[in-house]
Formats: structure tokens, C-alpha cells, sequence
């Protein structure tokens, strides 16, 4: 299955994060052994024992919901936050960063499921933030694109048009933020269940989890 869907996302220029949350270190070398190198967890301190014991090249990716007050352990680390959803916790990741003398690429988060228990911006609360003082001083982040999560259902269609709503989402703010910015690329959207519909609406990252490690 690795390789197949490797080979399908490569050839529309897909980066695969591989979700690894809770699954053993063995597990991952497995899938890292066979090339993948981008992997995905929801809890600081399950990434900080990973990061200690597996191959120093992997790309950590924070993809679950982050507290401010975890952002410290994870700031020398990471490669790409996905879930930044309030200037607040920007603030905190720009703070944490500038600690760890690095600056760290983010993903703004927006709510376009039907679902109220996910996070994330609405549209204009992200264009309020962008274009505000306390943003642009910020100087130890960089906003690389956005994710979103869609609706957990059968509805394909209904999953298609939220999926299409992102992907209209950051293409505005590409164009009215980031036009001179080579590195907000990344519209991540799709998971195991959903990811042939991002994919066909324009996502360039998926985070796929059960397909490639199996239920956990």
C-alpha cells in the first residue's frame, strides 16, 4: 500500500505525512525504512521521545490541537505546525521559536467542517489577523499555508465542497497576503478516509494515519 500511494501522490506532487500518533517507534522505522520521511503527531511529549530515538532526518509535523503552554517543548524540533488557530498561540510559537533561535513554518487552521468541536479561523477572523500590526511584528514565524479538517461523513459531496472552500481560501490569501512569499504553498487537507477528493480539489498535502500503519 506505502508504495502505491507514494507513487500516486508523487506524481501529482503531493507531500505525504504519515500520521503516526500513538504508534510504537518500530512501526515508523518500518515506514521510514522504505523511504517516508514526513510524520505526524498530536502530543509534544510523544514527538520529544520519538525525536530522541529515531532517525534525526525525519520531518516532525504537529498536527493536533496545541496549548500554548506545550509549545516550548516542541519548538526546537518541529518542521511544520499545522493547527495554528489564534493569534495568541502564534504569538506564543513566535516567542518560543525566537527561545529556540529558530523561525518556525506554521499552517493557519480553518474551521470549514459542519462539526463544532474543530478549531480553526473563520476566513475574515484570519484576513482581521493578517493584516494587523501585531501579526506583521511578529519575526520568528512564517505562514507556509493552511489546513483544514472536513466534516467526518459519507457525503462525498459535502466533503468535496468543503475541501473546495479551503483550497478558495488560500488562494485569496495568497494573492492578497502572500503574492511576494515563494513559501506559503501548502494547502494541507485530506486524511485516510477523504484524501483522493483533497487531492482532486487541490491539496498538496494529505495526512494519512490507518491506511499506512492500521488501526490503532
Amino acid at each position: 500500500m506505502f508504495s502505491e500511494l507514494v507513487a500516486e501522490l508523487s506524481k501529482r506532487c503531493v507531500t505525504l505525512v504519515a500520521v503516526s500518533k500513538t504508534h510504537p517507534a518500530e512501526k515508523i522505522l518500518d515506514v521510514y525504512q522504505q523511504g517516508q520521511r514526513h510524520f505526524g503527531e498530536n502530543r509534544p511529549q510523544e514527538m520529544l521521545e520519538k525525536h530522541t530515538t529515531l532517525p534525526g532526518d525525519i520531518h516532525w509535523h504537529f498536527i493536533g490541537h496545541l496549548q500554548t503552554n506545550k509549545v516550548r517543548q516542541i519548538a526546537p524540533i518541529v518542521h511544520l505546525i499545522h493547527s495554528i488557530d489564534s493569534l495568541k498561540l502564534l504569538q506564543v510559537v513566535n516567542k518560543e521559536a525566537a527561545r529556540a533561535n529558530r523561525v518556525l513554518d506554521c499552517l493557519l487552521q480553518f474551521h470549514i467542517a459542519k462539526e463544532e468541536t474543530k478549531f480553526g479561523f473563520s476566513a475574515a477572523d484570519a484576513r482581521i489577523m493578517l493584516a494587523g500590526k501585531d501579526f506583521q511584528d511578529l519575526q520568528h514565524v512564517r505562514i507556509c499555508g493552511v489546513m483544514g479538517m472536513a466534516t467526518y461523513t459519507e457525503d462525498t459531496e459535502l466533503v468535496r465542497s468543503e475541501f473546495r472552500d479551503l483550497r478558495q481560501i488560500f488562494e485569496s490569501l495568497q494573492r492578497d497576503f502572500f503574492a511576494a512569499s515563494p513559501y506559503f504553498r501548502e494547502c494541507s487537507m485530506g486524511m485516510s478516509g477523504d484524501w483522493r477528493i483533497a487531492v482532486e480539489e487541490g491539496s498538496t498535502m494529505v495526512r494519512i494515519g490507518s491506511l499506512l500503519f492500521g488501526a490503532r
